[in-house]
């Protein structure tokens, strides 16, 4: 069965992507939410413990690329939630489906791919709707006299086989 864990409780606050470090202030303790509303992130310790691992395999984790945490100023990894649910994923594979990493990576990239088709696919579906909707208020039929091929109007007649 997979082990779902809570989000460590321990979290340090900060920005993505090359944000200064926010020093602390007085009294306020390590665990607590640097800055409201950026999201919470994760010391590297906090999470090995909250799923059961140890840190170096984080570390690798992260050298063969299938995690990215964000870093600090002082070169501190900071796992984001998006992070723990990809760490989830990972652990889910190699413990209870026994993959290696060479097919995790190929699990994750495979799902990356699906989720850009899906999107792709939401973009089309969604041009289409709306070229439905712009024939159907611009006039279809001046489009359809104007059609390189016209196909003749076929009726559909209904026949029973009784028999």
């Amino acid at each position: 069965m997979a082990r779902n864990p809570e989000p460590p409780k321990e979290a340090v606050g900060t920005e993505r992507e090359g944000a200064p470090r926010r020093a602390r202030g007085r009294g306020e303790r390590l665990g607590e939410p640097a800055s409201a509303g950026k999201g919470k992130y994760y010391m590297i310790s906090v999470v090995a413990k909250s799923y059961g691992i140890h840190p170096q395999t984080l570390r690798l984790y992260e050298r063969e690329g299938l995690l990215k945490p964000s870093r600090t100023e002082g070169n501190t990894r900071l796992y984001s939630e998006d992070d723990l649910r990809q760490l989830e994923v990972i652990l889910n594979l190699t413990r209870d489906l026994g993959v290696n990493l060479a097919g995790v990576e190929i699990v994750l990239n495979m799902r990356r791919k699906m989720e850009q088709m899906q999107g792709d696919m939401n973009e089309f579906m969604k041009w289409v709707r709306e070229e439905l909707m712009r024939t159907n208020q611009d006039g279809w039929q001046e489009r359809y006299e104007q059609a390189l091929v016209k196909l003749p109007t076929t009726h559909l007649v209904r026949t029973s086989n009784d028999g």
